[in-house]
């Protein structure tokens, strides 16, 4: 007698793909953080390339985002059997 049971169990628990999510959600604006601040005339150097949010806050967010990303990766789920 075969056993139609159709329970297909994730490879993560509920609360890693949140995590997962919150983390690309960091990555992707932490690199809308670095975008901006290019000239249109090259003989023209900007500033503003070197401001804050591009240079420690961005990198700060994204770095922070990846470490989620592997917190969620490696985070046991207690609602397993």
């Amino acid at each position: 007698m075969k056993n139609n049971n159709n329970n297909e169990e994730f490879l993560f628990g509920k609360s890693n793909y949140t995590f997962l999510l919150i983390g690309l959600v960091l990555i992707a604006f932490g690199f809308i953080l670095m975008s901006g601040g290019g000239s249109d005339d090259p003989n023209v150097f900007s500033d503003e390339i070197f401001s804050f949010r591009r240079i420690r806050l961005a990198p700060i967010v994204v770095v922070s985002g990846f470490i989620v990303v592997i917190y969620s990766i490696f985070k046991k789920d207690n609602s397993s059997k």
